[in-house]
């Protein structure tokens, strides 16, 4: 094969790609999709697992379980314990999930990086100016869970939650191909604010799980609402959460994305690099602890 032949082959497949996950009633699609997946009957779950295992190709060697009850309880399956081992330095903030790395580094005045020609404001992702000021000129890293990883997310630090917001969307895809293709998808896609207070310095840290198509459905175990399509938004939601570092927070019904969004003064780690894959609990973002007087 020339180079010329599979730089179009590449292409081909690509559009391919991003027709047949976009173009199609995402809202109805992720409707039925929400309910399939729940199905309990046997044929219709061992089908339906084998279906997205083949195209996934994902490993259930570390599922705490291997005996599903239908392809959603797979889909949010737990881990066996140890099987993401929390960093416990105490300046490391770490990865809520397993993921492939993304765009990332410092924020440009509010301007954050969705792909190479496609930008995205703090205010717009956030629709909250208060939030986005806060924020402005910090660090950000975009962690995007693919099909078949465990998806799962935990907390990345000692902290407390007191209030989430939810924001209705869309949902497009979150693949590369559609990052390449539809300017502000995360500011499209229906998604929630959790601010997090840390406990040994006070600072803000922010995660923002973004849905996509098959996937709009975000579970948090401190609230008793399970945001989806039909849940009204803007919507600020009071909690009273206290989190420990490492400590499961929720999940996704499929896979999507996660944006931390950090202060200007903390550091990203040396392994935090777009395109590498990282997982729950290893090293995230550094931050500089304060020291008595």
């Amino acid at each position: 094969m020339t180079m010329r032949s599979a730089i179009v082959g590449f292409f081909q497949r690509d559009r391919v790609n991003f027709v047949l996950t976009n173009r199609l009633p995402r809202r109805q699609l992720t409707r039925f999709i929400g309910w399939f997946s729940k199905v309990e009957q046997p044929l219709v779950r061992d089908l339906s697992i084998a279906v997205w295992r083949f195209f996934a190709g994902f490993d259930l060697a570390e599922a705490k379980k291997t005996k599903f009850a239908s392809m959603h309880d797979c889909f949010t399956r737990q881990l066996k314990d140890g099987a993401r081992p929390v960093d416990p330095d105490p300046a490391v903030v770490t990865s809520p999930c397993d993921a492939i790395v993304g765009k990332c580094g410092r924020i440009e005045g509010d301007v954050l990086i969705q792909a190479k020609g496609h930008d995205y404001t703090l205010q717009d992702l956030l629709c909250d100016p208060q939030l986005a000021q806060r924020f402005r000129g910090g660090r950000f890293v975009t962690l995007r869970l693919s099909s078949g990883m465990y998806h799962r997310f935990h907390a990345p630090y000692d902290g407390h939650v007191s209030k989430v917001t939810y924001i209705a969307g869309d949902v497009w895809n979150v693949n590369p191909s559609t990052l390449r293709r539809v300017p502000k998808l995360y500011c499209r896609n229906e998604r929630a604010l959790v601010p997090i207070t840390l406990a040994s310095t006070g600072d803000s840290l922010l995660l923002v799980p973004v849905a996509a198509i098959l996937v709009a459905s975000i579970r948090l175990h401190f609230l008793d609402v399970l945001l989806h399509l039909k849940h009204p938004g803007p919507n600020d939601m009071r909690c009273a959460a206290t989190l420990r570092k490492g400590e499961e927070m929720g999940w996704f019904e499929h896979g999507s994305t996660i944006i931390v969004i950090a202060p200007g003064h903390f550091m990203q780690c040396a392994n935090v690099i777009e395109g590498a894959l990282i997982r729950a609990g290893e090293p995230l973002l550094r931050l500089p602890l304060r020291t008595a007087d």
